[in-house]
């Protein structure tokens, strides 16, 4: 007897097996060569035990005609390439020997005129980052304070190895960033070619800086942190002589940050971006300022209502070419240095990073949406758009679309819908982006809805009040006021995504992670709508993450004890009736690791779902929580990452659908 056709037939796609996803290759950064004739990529592969991935630079046909080809092959990888004038491109690796099977990263070139790859530039403390132009190649890497030299800096760092010392003593804040401490060493500017130091004595200054060299070479713009009322850092712009290391500060505003600087091709002035400091009643604001050298900074773009998220100059010096977020894409702009008017370069609906000019008015850059990851294109100054070839794009298992809704107070909110194969009616899955500035814009590996799409769920993601990409005044609505318009924003996406055919609104739950598990959390505590709830790295007593994050006076200037109290979701920990998977990882600074145990026990204690009392079930509850011991906030590991994906979307099968969960294996 013949089988009765599928009516709803899927096509297998790499996101229907988590294997054959995180197999998918992955592309990051970019450089342009001066003259526009060599354009190379990093591509990120799994390694043969599938435990981490581990990048290697392509070079591209900049015309789009010929395939990417590979050009290195170290086995842990190669990363941040960076041309210089003579067209040598310079790399970052750590390359083992017989001697060190674990060295710091190095600077290597490979040279233009071709033959093998050589190590440039080595330090003790490695090399974090280059930047090249006009025969200057400087690099960050850093010293420990009580290192006179690079030669006592190593030997210090292997006093402290064999030692096994691994104690900090701080004098000043933060002590600890993301996933790692701070300390001892501190970051330095080296030249490349000499190991000068550039920076002697910078203290703190330089962690997280970010610098440009000038076009002949002669000096840099770096950012440059100075300790600010409260424990807490601002960020000035610093002009260094390489030569001579000698230091001047050119841009110090007590009321704003200053940062990401860009070199005119002229080397006349540098454009950066300028953030104000935020205050309890005011949401910080993000515009594009430029410095001519001698002169006052002048800020270009205050009449813009929108955030610059990036900014580099047009090989000629003409055009300012800057990212920002909108309406749920990143666009390019081309911004006038003179008169600051701005006008849109090129829109679709992607997100664009890492634009790189060349000359004749080109531009290379990498763009993603939802509905592709991230590759690598040419923009013609016609507006042409030409895909370079690298890597294939997968198929997806689904359809994207957008909706709209409008929240109570008659603003619209915005959402990208991901729809399964079909046309049968699917359960929803709101997932919130974290943040809380950000949007969802661009393609994410670890949060993927097309893995949720494959097996038959439809996913929501909305840009709730606090999002980027639609005015300052959106943002506004939500700052310090966590709890009410993000939420009530977030009710009316999903109802909005609820009156949608395909929508099967009997079966709903929701995810998010960091800000997205934050609302996740309150969402828990104010709606028994959803059948599940999964949170990740989410914020949960305010009253203690606000002193316990890693940089607690960024967070301090909105998060108020009043503003805490008004919106922190462990005060509503009784009203929680929904079964609730907790994630987090150890090592999540950001986040710390506190928020989590103290969800879990007063889940397990206070929530209207705890733990059973007695019987065979005492101690036992609907709850979960997946506990990483060695992931930060985002869970990074290949095989944690799958983990993640099979115990999420088991809770989900278990409470959304009816089906049995799974736990894995490899959980016990």
């Amino acid at each position: 007897m013949t089988a009765a056709p599928d009516p709803n037939p899927v096509s297998p796609t790499p996101f229907h097996d988590l294997d054959e996803f995180l197999s998918l290759p992955r592309v990051s950064g970019l450089a342009v060569s001066r003259d526009g004739a060599r354009v190379v990529t990093t591509v990120a592969t799994l390694n043969d035990t599938r435990t981490e991935f581990v990048s290697a630079l392509w070079e591209l046909d900049p015309a789009g005609r010929e395939p990417a080809r590979r050009i290195t092959r170290g086995v842990t990888g190669e990363s941040a390439p960076e041309f210089t004038d003579d067209g040598d491109l310079l790399f970052l690796a750590a390359r083992p020997t017989a001697d060190d099977d674990k060295p710091p990263q190095s600077l290597w070139c490979l040279p233009v005129a071709g033959g093998e790859a050589y190590e440039m530039c080595q330090m003790p403390g490695g090399v974090d980052g280059v930047a090249s132009a006009g025969g200057a190649t400087v690099v960050a890497s850093s010293m420990l304070p009580s290192a006179v030299d690079i030669d006592a800096d190593e030997r210090l760092r292997t006093a402290r190895k064999d030692n096994k010392v691994s104690a900090l003593l701080h004098t000043g804040y933060p002590v600890r960033a993301w996933d790692h401490d701070i300390g001892p060493a501190r970051t330095h500017l080296f030249d490349a070619d000499t190991k000068r130091d550039v920076t002697p004595d910078p203290g703190d200054a330089l962690r997280d800086s970010h610098f440009d060299v000038s076009p002949d070479g002669g000096f840099l713009v770096a950012s440059w942190n100075v300790p600010a009322p409260g424990a807490a850092l601002r960020s000035t712009l610093v002009h260094i002589d390489v030569n001579t290391g000698d230091r001047a500060v050119i841009v110090d505003d007590p009321e704003s940050d200053a940062g990401f600087p860009a070199i005119a091709p002229d080397g006349t002035s540098v454009a950066y971006l300028r953030e104000t400091l935020s205050t309890p009643h005011h949401a910080p604001r993000i515009t594009l300022s430029l410095l001519h050298f001698g002169e006052e900074p002048r800020e270009l773009t205050a009449h813009w209502d929108r955030w610059p998220t990036s900014v580099t100059w047009s090989a000629d010096g003409s055009t300012l070419l800057v990212t920002a977020d909108d309406d749920g894409r990143g666009p390019i702009f081309a911004v006038d240095p003179q008169t600051g008017a701005v006008r849109t370069l090129v829109s679709d609906d992607y997100t664009y990073t890492d634009v790189r000019a060349a000359p004749g008015g080109v531009i290379f850059a990498l763009r993603s949406s939802y509905a592709a990851p991230q590759h690598p294109v040419r923009i013609d100054p016609d507006g042409t758009i030409t895909v370079l070839d690298c890597v294939p794009l997968p198929s997806l298992p689904g359809t994207l679309t957008e909706i709209e809704a409008t929240a109570a107070d008659g603003q619209r909110v915005r959402s990208w819908l991901v729809l399964p194969e079909g046309d049968h009616p699917a359960p929803l899955l709101l997932w919130i982006h974290g943040g809380p500035l950000a949007s969802w814009n661009a393609w994410h590996w670890r949060w993927n809805p097309w893995l949720m799409a494959a097996r038959g769920y439809a996913v929501l993601l909305p840009d709730p009040a606090l999002s980027t990409g639609y005015g300052q005044e959106f943002i506004q609505r939500g700052w310090g006021a966590w709890g009410f318009a993000p939420y009530t924003d977030l009710m009316a996406a999903t109802d909005a995504a609820c009156a949608h055919p395909r929508i099967d609104e009997t079966r709903t739950a929701v995810m998010g992670g960091s800000f997205g598990g934050y609302m996740a959390n309150w969402i828990a505590g104010h709606t028994d709508r959803f059948a599940a709830i999964v949170t990740h790295a989410g914020l949960w007593a305010l009253d203690q993450f606000g002193a316990t994050t890693d940089g607690s006076y960024w967070w301090s200037r909105e998060m108020t004890p009043k503003m805490a109290s008004a919106n922190s979701p462990h005060l509503f920990v009784s009203d929680i009736r929904t079964p609730m998977l907790v994630i987090h990882g150890d090592k999540d600074y950001r986040v710390p690791i506190g928020e989590a145990l103290r969800l879990w026990y007063d889940l397990l204690s206070r929530s209207g779902l705890p733990a059973a009392d007695s019987g065979p079930e005492a101690g036992t509850t609907q709850h979960r929580f997946l506990y990483f011991p060695s992931e930060n906030h985002w869970i990074l590991s290949p095989q944690h990452a799958k983990l993640w994906y099979q115990v999420v979307l088991g809770f989900l099968n278990l409470h959304v659908l009816g089906q049995d969960a799974d736990v894995p294996e490899l959980l016990g």
